[in-house]
């Protein structure tokens, strides 16, 4: 599958339109483009059923795969098909081993299920501090993605 091109030289980052705060990209480098996408919540024009990324804030996280596992395991195999899918974490690795964070999760079992996403499901977990460095890798994802020219 061939990446778009656009005429104006930009990244065209696909944001789903659930997606209800979405990451402010750099505007000299990226165009957002805001449309349902069938797995993920930022993709790439031309390539939404091949590269996906899954945002989630570190509660979100601790939530999902805690109380709603079966959902976002339907979610982890349709994104493990994909050529390129990652699940990106607003939060830190370290804060999940001590267990700062809400839901009552033991850290073994959030550090199990991390294990089981990157390894059953082939889907690489990145933990990127803060929403800030999370948008910012994401789009290094998608543009290193979009200069391959394919996934």
């Amino acid at each position: 599958m061939t990446v778009s091109r656009s005429d104006d030289g930009l990244v065209p980052i696909v944001v789903d339109t659930r997606e209800q705060e979405p990451y402010g990209f750099d505007a000299g480098r990226v165009r957002v483009i805001r449309h349902a996408l069938p797995a993920g919540d930022y993709s790439l024009a031309g390539m939404e059923s091949i590269v996906a990324v899954e945002r989630k804030s570190l509660p979100d996280f601790v939530s999902t795969v805690i109380h709603s596992r079966t959902r976002f395991y339907r979610e982890l195999s349709r994104l493990g098909a994909y050529r390129a899918a990652a699940v990106v974490v607003e939060g830190n690795l370290m804060d999940v081993l001590s267990g700062h964070y809400r839901g009552g999760a033991h850290p073994n079992s959030l550090l199990g299920s991390i294990a089981a996403i990157t390894v059953d499901f082939g889907v690489p977990v990145f933990f990127c501090s803060n929403r800030q460095a999370a948008a910012r890798f994401v789009e290094a994802y998608l543009r290193r993605i979009h200069m391959r020219g394919s996934a």
